[in-house]
Parts: structure tokens; C-alpha cells; sequence
């Protein structure tokens, strides 16, 4: 579970901390499913891609879990992950166990002909949800993802915490902005929700780069290399919350030490 980060005391210029905010419920605002998939058979994926897209779906599609777990930072929220069973690469229990590593618990199915049962029981432990034989009709799939969405979006409802306008789902790294969702990354998502968990504070660049990735890690061009990186995820996240409301002004910079989101007026 991904919940809101303080980050240390060094790295902040505090004021008094602020009340946790209290959970709400989700907005109840109707959403197009957003699907993961998948599947190395490219003739398969191309034909599953075009009818789930039909029906209103929006698909995300990758040939193998490699391509996907290498793809997470950029590929935003999703209701659903669907993959094939046999995937070259990474087993399925691999591949269930890197995600729950990385706080993603949006529910898996399975494309699978007739896995042995202790195979799917190991995948129940890690988080799958189904198995759906890929010799059914596409219409099965398609009813079953529509179901199991409902029930999980329903689950969501009430793990949700608000900063005035926004609105974080921190099970599923989700966010949204005066009821539309931000599509953010999930390194945006870890972004917003340090800097809106420790509103008027001011957080380093290396709190914020650290709550991307890992404490320490070290990218970019020399010692504080990694602070063109948090200006370039700072920039990327102030145009999506722009293009929603060209009066946005909630993150505001502190040359030379860090960002803060500013509480409200």
C-alpha cells in the first residue's frame, strides 16, 4: 500500500504539523476502464487490443512483464492488469511479487488455459484475481473485466484522502484534481502525494528524489545530479494539473533547497 510519506525532519523547513486528513469518499465520477495487458502473441494482443477498445476500454498493451515493470513510472493508473498466463521472461509469480513491491494492488486476471493448481494458488497468494480460459469468447473476458472493475473501484471508495482540490487514492497511486484524474505517473504520483502530505512545508530535492525511487539512489550528472531530474518531474507534473486549471499554484520552489505545496488560501 502506498500511503502518504513524511519525509525526515532534515529535510523539511517545518511549521507545525498539520492533522492527517480524513478519509472521503471517491467521487463516484465515471471513468473508462484502463487495461494492462499483457501478451506476447502479437496477433492475439493486436485482435484483444482493437475488441476491448470497442467496447470503451482504453488498453495499454506490452509484449512480456519485463516491458511493463520497466514501463511503471510512465505508464500511469490502470483498473485492471490482464496478461497472458505462459509469459516469456518472467514468471507470473515473479512478476505478481514485483508489483505488489512497487504498491500496485490493482487486481490481475489471468489468461490461461489450465494452469496446475498449486501454480494458482501461489498466484492467489500473490494478488491474482481470476483465470479466464483464452479460448472463451471475448465477450466472457470483456463481462468479467466490467465486474471485477466494479468491485474494486468500490473497495477504493473509501481509501481516499483530499487536500482541498486534490484527491489521492493512495491504495492505487491515484490522483485527481477537482474530480478529473491527473493520469500521473506513479513517480509523479509518489511526488504529489509527499509534497501534498507535508502541505506547507518545504521538502528537498533529495526527499522528493528519494520518495521516487529509493533513499540514496544516485542518477544524473555528478554529486547533485538528481536535482535536474526532480525539476523535469516537477515541470511534468505542473502541466498535467495546468492543463485541467491554468490557475494552478499549489507547488511553489525554494531556489536551491526544494518544493512545497502550498496549503490553501
Amino acid at each position: 500500500m502506498l500511503s502518504p510519506s513524511m519525509a525526515t525532519t532534515e529535510q523539511i523547513v517545518a511549521n507545525p504539523a498539520t492533522a492527517r486528513p480524513a478519509p472521503l469518499a471517491a467521487n463516484g465520477q465515471a471513468q473508462a476502464i484502463r487495461i494492462l495487458l499483457i501478451e506476447n502473441d502479437q496477433t492475439y494482443r493486436g485482435m484483444l487490443t482493437d475488441k476491448l477498445s470497442a467496447q470503451g476500454f482504453a488498453v495499454l498493451s506490452f509484449d512480456d512483464g519485463a516491458s511493463l515493470l520497466g514501463a511503471l513510472d510512465d505508464v500511469g493508473y490502470a483498473d485492471v492488469l490482464l496478461a497472458n498466463w505462459n509469459l516469456p521472461g518472467v514468471s507470473v509469480i515473479d512478476l505478481l511479487a514485483k508489483l505488489r513491491n512497487q504498491g500496485i494492488r490493482i487486481p490481475v486476471l489471468f489468461l490461461a488455459g489450465n494452469p496446475s493448481q498449486p501454480d494458482k494458488g501461489l498466484a492467489l497468494d500473490e494478488g491474482a484475481r481470476d483465470f479466464i480460459d483464452n479460448s472463451r469468447d471475448v465477450d466472457v473476458l470483456i463481462g468479467r473485466l466490467k465486474v471485477v472493475t466494479r468491485i474494486f473501484r468500490r473497495q477504493q471508495a473509501d481509501k481516499t484522502i483530499s487536500f482541498g482540490k486534490l484527491l489521492l487514492h493512495t491504495d492505487i497511486s491515484r490522483a485527481y484534481w477537482d474530480q478529473v484524474d491527473l493520469c500521473l505517473s506513479l513517480g509523479e504520483y509518489k511526488t504529489v502525494e509527499l509534497l501534498a502530505s507535508n502541505a506547507g512545508h518545504y521538502v528537498t530535492y533529495r526527499a522528493v528524489y528519494d520518495r521516487m525511487h529509493y533513499e540514496g539512489f544516485m542518477a544524473g550528472d555528478g554529486e547533485d545530479g538528481y536535482r535536474a531530474n526532480v525539476r523535469s518531474v516537477i515541470k511534468r507534473i505542473r502541466n498535467k494539473f495546468r492543463a485541467l486549471d491554468p490557475t494552478f499554484d499549489r507547488i511553489e520552489n525554494y531556489s536551491g533547497f526544494g518544493y512545497r505545496w502550498k496549503k490553501p488560501d
